[in-house]
């Protein structure tokens, strides 16, 4: 079903796991996608992506080079292919001992999973605006961590908090210009992760029992989402945190 053949997406992160599953679940939806990814090591994971060539570009720079992100959005203007459509999928993860998180270390992945989403954010309202773009879905990638406490990811925590409250005020703001704004908090999901898990059954097992559909999520699971959130099918769903997790969250009240 070709429900995304009118947009045209911005896309972080594209380079494995989620972002990945998300740029192949928006091209063969027919969107076009300009998408990002940090590192060319990346690049045999689109090999597959041939038959889709006409419609994404991809660029290979890290997202906290912000003047590369207005380079792609001057190129689009230039293409007549304008970006009505922001996923902001890219962010690192930290794992680490409160007490022995620098100030550096902080503000590194502060950068990264905050700033430049704020930054990317400020730049492409600015777009909408000023190229008179009349709808937009903006979709942030945070995760059950924002929501419900974990050892050692006090860092990466506080990150994809302030990630929920940049997102309930951006559609605030911008609801009377039909911009969208909603957030997707994934809980344990078969990315790279997935196998350290597996090789410590005690660890992967405790994760399955604190998951009321005993069983981790799959990649296309939360591209699916995604793809539903940019979709003209969710033209009234904003400033909404969505965790798709299995029923983690709830786990308490259900059990």
């Amino acid at each position: 079903m070709s429900n995304l053949k009118n947009k045209v997406v911005l896309l972080t992160g594209v380079g494995k796991g989620i972002g990945r599953s998300i740029f192949e679940d928006c091209l063969k939806k027919g969107a076009y996608v300009y998408a990002i990814t940090r590192s060319k090591k990346n690049i045999e994971n689109f090999k597959n992506l041939s038959k889709f060539r006409d419609r994404y570009q991809i660029f290979f720079f890290d997202v906290n080079n912000i003047q590369n992100i207005k380079k792609i959005m001057a190129k689009s203007v230039k293409d007549k292919n304008m970006i009505n459509c922001l996923i902001n999928n890219a962010g690192i993860r930290q794992r680490q001992k409160f007490i022995n998180i620098s100030k550096k270390e902080l503000l590194d992945i502060f950068k990264t999973n905050f700033f430049s989403i704020f930054l990317i954010s400020q730049l492409y309202i600015k777009y909408l605006i000023k190229y008179k773009i009349k709808k937009s879905s903006v979709v942030n990638l945070g995760s059950i961590v924002g929501n419900k406490g974990f050892t050692d990811l006090s860092g990466y925590a506080s990150t994809k908090t302030a990630l929920i409250g940049l997102t309930k005020c951006l559609a605030v703001e911008y609801a009377n210009k039909n911009y969208r704004f909603n957030i997707v908090s994934p809980g344990f999901t078969k990315t790279s992760y997935y196998n350290d898990f597996k090789k410590n059954k005690r660890l992967y097992d405790w994760t399955k029992s604190k998951i009321p559909m005993k069983r981790w999520g799959n990649t296309s699971e939360i591209s699916s989402l995604v793809n539903f959130l940019i979709s003209d099918r969710s033209e009234y769903l904003t400033g909404q945190e969505i965790f798709i997790d299995g029923g983690w969250t709830v786990w308490k009240k259900i059990l």
